[in-house]
Parts: structure tokens; sequence; C-alpha cells
């Protein structure tokens, strides 16, 4: 059975290795539950593997046959255990250190850490939406709400954007998306830490250029009260758009599967979904994200 997994995986990364080299990508989703008995995420990171038991556990005979499928050490393959996370999981401390290494994509480059949290520094599945962010950056002020370690900003700042804000309320990924800037040569953009909440409420700027995606739910201590995509997506939505430009541009996507945009409430806008233009061809599963593109 193992030699199942060990086939399909050796497949997939013959094609991806390929494909990523043509289009400047480092790192991609080279399996994702492709065989049932094998219920697996493996995310390959420029020479290293990030492999993600969704349920059950990673036999060590599994463990040898992906490194030996992929002509890897055993210690380039880091592994997790992600059974029942969600939400605010990137926040989620593993209890390692891990080591920081760079990345890189399209041109610019990234620290990821496979070990020390749950995620890894960079969500492989906005690659084509950190794309289109930066097509359309040059000469627009740029706003990155729930920004993690700021690959967005990353994207506008060298697409030509004239300015560039970048708000999270954790001060790890703030300084985490600070080292990124400093690695792409971006030295001008404006760091905030706070609850996203509150930085609506009290922002009295206008951007040309928002990203809003935000976890599924936060309980963060550091915030009042909670945070459900589902049940408060409207209302911060409406508060973006009221600091969005005439002609200005809002992406907001989100990765809950059950997720229901409040069509009603956001009845007076010009938007259109976008999912299908987001999701890379690497990801199998199509659902990883659901976007929309506002017009101001």
């Amino acid at each position: 059975m193992t030699e199942m997994f060990a086939n399909r995986l050796r497949k997939n990364a013959k094609h991806l290795a390929k494909w990523g080299r043509r289009r400047g990508i480092s790192c991609y989703r080279l399996y994702d539950r492709d065989i049932p008995e094998f219920p697996f995420v493996v995310d390959y990171y420029q020479g290293k593997i990030h492999l993600q038991a969704l349920s059950g556990e990673l036999s060590e005979e599994t463990v040898k046959a992906a490194a030996e499928a992929l002509e890897l050490p055993i210690e380039a393959i880091h592994l997790k255990k992600r059974e029942g996370q969600k939400g605010d999981s990137q926040y989620e401390k593993t209890g390692r250190i891990g080591g920081d290494f760079v990345v890189s994509e399209s041109g610019y480059r990234f620290i990821v850490n496979l070990d020390a949290y749950l995620d890894t520094g960079l969500f492989l599945d906005h690659r084509n939406m950190r794309k289109m962010v930066g097509e359309r950056a040059r000469g627009r002020r740029f706003l990155n709400l729930f920004a993690y370690t700021g690959s967005f900003t990353v994207y506008a700042a060298k697409g030509g954007a004239i300015s560039t804000t970048t708000v999270d309320l954790s001060n790890t990924y703030l300084e985490w998306a600070k080292r990124n800037f400093d690695l792409n040569e971006i030295f001008n953009n404006n760091n905030i830490r706070s609850d996203v909440n509150v930085f609506l409420e009290e922002c009295r700027s206008e951007y040309d250029l928002i990203v809003l995606d935000p976890p599924t739910f936060s309980n963060s201590k550091k915030m009042t009260g909670t945070f459900d995509v589902q049940r408060d997506h409207g209302e911060m939505i409406h508060s973006c758009m009221k600091l969005l430009a005439p002609g200005g541009e809002l992406f907001f996507s989100n990765n809950l599967k059950s997720f229901k945009l409040d069509e009603e409430s956001l009845s007076g806008f010009d938007y259109s979904e976008i999912s299908s233009q987001t999701v890379p061809e690497d990801f199998r599963n199509r659902k990883i994200h659901r976007a929309w593109l506002f017009k101001g």
C-alpha cells in the first residue's frame, strides 16, 4: 500500500518540478489526499517537505517512502498532525523551535519555518491572489488586513504601490513580516499592531487596494470579544468599503468550508466571486478557499 503513495508522490513531483521552474515557483502542493487510504497533505518548500496528517497517524514506513520517492533525506521531511485544527490555526505553536529558511516565489523571497507553528509563514493557496494584487498595485495606496507574515504587502510594494499599510494583532507575525520586507528591500511600510475591528473603526485614511483575509475564528486574548468570519464578514466588508477610494478594489478571502456570503447585506456593492482564478492549479482541493473582488 505504501508503494501506491510513493508512486503518486513521485509522479506529482516530476510534473510539478517542471511546472514550478517555468513559473519561478519553488513551493507548491505535491499531494492532497489523492489516495483515500493516505489522508495526508504534502507541500514542497524548496528542498524540504511539510507533511501533514489530517487523520490517523504517520507511520515510519510512510515517512521513509515519501523521502525515498522524492529523493530527499529523512531530516528534510517535517511532520505535523492537523486533525481537528481550524480557525486561528496559524497562531498555534507546536512546541518545537524549528529553523527559519528562505524560499522564493515569482522573484520575491520569504522566510518560512516548517516546525514552530501549525502553518509555515507562507500560504501556498494564496499564490495566485498575491500575483493579482501585485499586478494591480502600481500607483495605489495598499492596505493588508490580518496580514500574517506580510506576503501580500511584499507583492504590492514590489508591484509599485505608493504606500503600504500592514495590520495584524500579533507582534510575532508583524516582526516576521518586517523580516520579509527587509529581505525584499522594502523599507517604508507602515506596520500597525491592532485588532482589525479597532483599526477599521478608528482609521481615517483612504486606500485604493485592500486585502481582507481573516481567520475562520479568533478568540485571542489581545482582542475585544471574538471574531467569527461567517457572523462578522458583512460588517467588516462594509467597514473596508468605507475606506476604499472611488475606483479602488477590495480582495476578500476566507477558508471556511461552509461559508456563505451575506448577499443581502452586501447587495449595494459591485462584487464578483473570483475563486476559480485564485485557487492555484497545484491544488487538487478547489475549495481550499473562496475569494471575492469588490469594486469601489
